[in-house]
């Protein structure tokens, strides 16, 4: 009997905890807690359960670098999709799948990354006098590129290309065109108060270490010295 009265006993009590965890459980869930650490010297503070976290405001230069990384990485990606159709080189075509899968993942943070902050996707017409976005012409009708892209006769070139013809312009047209994204990424940071938002620097130093091991793997296939 005593063995009985035991077991529920212990039984009761183990229910009456699980009960008290669900609770405390529930109650967390329905009412959390947001602190703020003060400045130094100041005690922290409660601030209300509907507080929602606000990104500091972007800096002008990262917006840019943002939008105009986009329509250069978009040429990469243009580039990697006549590989197919224009070589055979098994090599090539591996790179070309590397290059276009982490070049299109890379537009889709950046276009994140600007929505989350309001800004628009594409640069304004201002940013760009003369700019005709849709062409990449300017009024004078020279072409305005980004650094290391290629222009519309070196494309015509690339598309009219086949086989080892195809390959060599591919890789020199890549490492031209890498090489600019280096100098995008070195003027963000020469710029003053530019490159402090932490994802954007995550972002930016590995694209820099990206394409210069790219850069590399393009010279060994092109049977330069890196």
């Amino acid at each position: 009997m005593r063995t009985i009265m035991r077991a529920s006993r212990n039984g009761l009590f183990s229910a009456s905890i699980v009960a008290f965890l669900l609770f405390i459980s529930v109650s967390a869930q329905q009412t959390p807690v947001v602190v703020q650490p003060g400045a130094p010297g100041q005690p922290t503070r409660t601030l209300p359960s509907s507080t929602r976290a606000t990104l500091p405001p972007a800096s002008p230069a990262d917006v840019q670098f943002m939008q105009h990384m986009i329509m250069h990485h978009a040429q990469a990606v243009e580039m990697t999709a006549l590989i197919d159709s224009h070589t055979a080189n098994k090599e090539l075509r591996t790179l070309g799948a590397r290059i276009s899968r982490s070049q299109s993942d890379e537009i889709k943070f950046m276009k994140r990354w600007l929505t989350a902050r309001g800004e628009p996707v594409a640069p304004e017409m201002a940013d760009m006098p003369g700019m005709d976005m849709a062409s990449h012409q300017m009024k004078s009708g020279h072409e305005m590129l980004m650094p290391g892209m290629l222009t519309a006769k070196q494309m015509e070139a690339l598309r009219n290309a086949k086989g080892e013809e195809f390959d060599h312009l591919f890789l020199t047209g890549m490492i031209q065109h890498h090489n600019g994204a280096l100098i995008m990424v070195k003027d963000l940071f020469d710029t003053a108060g530019a490159g402090q938002d932490a994802e954007l620097f995550n972002f930016t130093t590995d694209v820099d270490t990206g394409q210069r091991a790219e850069i590399k793997i393009m010279q060994t296939m092109l049977g330069e010295k890196p």
